[in-house]
């Protein structure tokens, strides 16, 4: 699930050491094997400028609007540290472009609140929803959609679903809401995966995974809270405890407890770090290819990377 989040518009990786980001040339030590060549294949910096990868994403934002004709944004806002980046970003591009004055062009970035019932956390999303400040704010409650899903399932098949999957329907009711309000508004889907969620699988496939533009894509999770610090963001909006909180038996359970490692471990990882230990590296490496699956579209009869 994010539960154990989207590869989101991730692209085919380039070789290692070939530009990406942009344009911007990726360090790359050849000698250092499968730790070099995942870091390569999600576009990580061992380091960043704040201000400067701020800049760079916006501007990405905005060309991509420009370049499809959308009205616009679309992201489910959690009150956590990665849906409160996106947002702020997505709001900062349709803010310039608007005040760009393009002629019959004005662009709206909507966030959409998603409980299931009541949220724990409602407090940090309210105070996401102020600092992002977006065009508009709508609620939709997804516990009517999911009970009535796994009612179905269970009169289908004569068997109750698990909690776990329970979960990842959740994850995609989200979704769903999202692509149904893209589609009435006229807007992309935003996702929020970044690299430490991509090299681990951690998203629901078909579900937090299933966006149209990934602006987080490439950014260590240290790297995110880096462009909130910049941003002006409140601090407890980042320094929280991540989780998923999609499962009903575990409320609220850690990222860390469910991925088995933590986000300081994967994130020195990925940015080129020598893992603590070797149970480490071999932890982030078998989760890495065990989640190929994810990071990748259907497969088809020309496909050959699941044989390796």
């Amino acid at each position: 699930m994010g539960h154990a989040k989207p590869a989101g518009l991730a692209g085919q990786a380039g070789p290692a050491g070939q530009s990406g980001q942009g344009g911007r040339t990726l360090p790359v030590d050849p000698a250092s094997g499968k730790q070099a060549a995942i870091i390569a294949a999600l576009r990580v910096l061992p380091t960043i400028e704040p201000v400067e990868e701020i800049r760079h994403r916006i501007d990405f934002l905005k060309a991509y609007l420009l370049r499809t004709g959308a009205g616009g944004y679309v992201l489910g806002l959690s009150g956590g540290q990665d849906s409160t980046l996106a947002g702020k970003l997505a709001q900062l591009a349709v803010d310039e472009l608007n005040a760009g004055g393009l002629a019959g062009a004005r662009r709206q970035f909507l966030a959409v609140r998603l409980p299931y019932g009541v949220q724990r956390d409602e407090a940090d999303a309210q105070t996401a929803i102020a600092f992002i400040r977006p065009d508009r704010a709508v609620t939709v409650d997804i516990r009517p959609a999911v009970d009535a899903a796994a009612a179905q399932f269970a009169a289908a098949t004569g068997e109750t679903l698990s909690d776990f999957h329970k979960g990842n329907v959740k994850a995609r009711e989200r979704m769903k809401v999202q692509y149904d309000l893209a589609a009435h508004y006229g807007l992309l889907v935003l996702g929020t995966d970044h690299a430490a969620e991509a090299v681990t699988g951690f998203f629901t496939k078909h579900g937090d995974g299933a966006c149209d533009v990934a602006p987080l894509y490439g950014l260590s999770k240290r790297q995110g809270r880096q462009l909130l610090e910049a941003l002006g963001c409140p601090p407890p909006l980042y320094l929280k405890q991540p989780t998923a909180d999609l499962e009903d038996l575990r409320p609220g359970l850690p990222d860390e407890q469910a991925l088995g490692l933590t986000y300081a471990e994967l994130d020195d990882y990925l940015e080129g770090r020598e893992p603590a230990t070797p149970a480490v590296r071999e932890a982030v490496e078998r989760r890495y290819a065990a989640t190929e699956h994810k990071r990748r579209g259907p497969v088809t009869v020309y496909d050959d990377w699941w044989k390796e």
